[in-house]
C-alpha cells in the first residue's frame, strides 16, 4: 500500500538521534517533517553496575524494552558480547531487535504486540519456569515487567543504564513551531515525549491537534493529558505511524 501524507505538516518530538530516520520516512511519504526533539537520552554507569557486570552470566534472560537500553548496555559493559553469550534475550519489538543485531546477538523472544504488558503475559505463558531475569531499563521505565514477573515468582533484577530527560532548550523552538506552523499531526513515540510536551508548553492550547501515538501506552498518556484526537497504528513502529496518518488523511477526504 502506497503511503501519501499529502504535504501535511508532522511534528516529530522524539530524541535527536532517532528523529532523523523518522523525518526521512515522512518526507518519502510526501509529508513535511518538523523536528523539535523534546527528549535527551544519556547513558549512565553507576558504581553498583560494576559488580553486576561481573556476574552477568548468572542470568538466564536479558530483557530490553528499547533500542536505547541496548545501546547503553553494550557501551557500558566491557566485553558485553562475550559475557552474555549464554543468556537468552527478549526484546520488545523490531527496532530493539535491530539495535541488538548490531552487537552480534539475536533475540529469542519478541511479543506479538510491542508493549510491556503483552511482553510480560506472553513470556510468562511461553516460559513458565521461574528463571533468573535481568531487565535492562531507563529511569522512566514503567514497573509493568518487574511487577508482573515478581508476582509470578520469577527471580528478577533491574538495572538502569540510561536516563531520559526533557530537553528544556527546546521550549522556545516548540512554542514558535506551534504558533507559526499549521501542524496537522503531533507524533509521540513514548509516554516520555508526552510528558515533555506538557512540561514545555501550555498544553490546553493544543489539545485539539491530532496525536499519532506509537502504541497503547503512549496513547493512554496523551489521553490522560486531555488530547481529544489520538490514533495508533496496528504495528507499534514509526512506519506504522506513517501508514496510520496516511489512512487517516484518506478517511477524512
Amino acid at each position: 500500500m502506497r503511503m501519501d501524507l499529502q504535504d501535511k505538516q508532522v511534528l516529530i518530538t522524539r530524541e535527536q538521534s532517532q528523529a532523523q530516520s523518522f523525518s526521512r520516512l515522512i518526507t518519502e511519504a510526501g509529508g513535511h517533517p518538523v523536528v523539535v526533539p523534546l527528549l535527551e537520552i544519556n547513558c549512565v554507569v553507576q558504581e553498583k553496575h560494576h559488580a553486576l557486570w561481573k556476574q552477568i552470566d548468572r542470568f538466564e534472560w536479558l530483557f530490553f524494552t528499547s533500542a536505547n537500553g541496548v545501546e547503553c548496555f553494550f557501551k557500558n559493559l566491557e566485553g558485553a558480547s562475550a559475557r552474555v553469550a549464554d543468556c537468552r534475550i527478549a526484546v520488545v519489538g523490531t527496532k530493539t531487535e535491530h539495535a541488538l543485531k548490531k552487537y552480534g546477538h539475536v533475540a529469542t523472544f519478541i511479543p506479538t504486540t510491542y508493549n510491556a504488558d503483552t511482553m510480560a503475559s506472553e513470556f510468562i505463558e511461553k516460559y513458565p519456569n521461574k528463571e533468573r531475569l535481568l531487565l535492562v531499563r531507563g529511569n522512566r521505565s514503567r514497573p509493568v515487567l518487574p511487577d508482573q514477573f515478581a508476582k509470578h515468582g520469577y527471580d528478577v533484577e533491574t538495572v538502569e543504564v540510561y536516563e531520559t530527560g526533557t530537553n528544556r532548550n527546546a521550549r522556545n523552538t516548540l512554542e514558535t513551531v506551534l504558533l507559526q506552523n499549521k501542524l496537522d499531526f503531533i507524533t509521540f513515540t513514548s509516554p516520555s515525549t508526552v510528558t515533555a510536551f506538557v512540561e514545555l508548553v501550555d498544553v490546553q492550547k493544543y489539545l485539539h491537534l491530532v496525536c499519532v501515538c506509537i502504541g497503547t501506552t503512549t496513547q493512554q498518556a496523551a489521553r490522560e493529558q486531555g488530547f481529544k484526537q489520538t490514533i495508533i497504528p496496528e504495528e507499534f513502529t514509526i512506519e506504522g505511524m506513517i501508514e496510520e496518518m496516511s489512512d487517516y488523511i484518506k478517511m477524512k477526504g
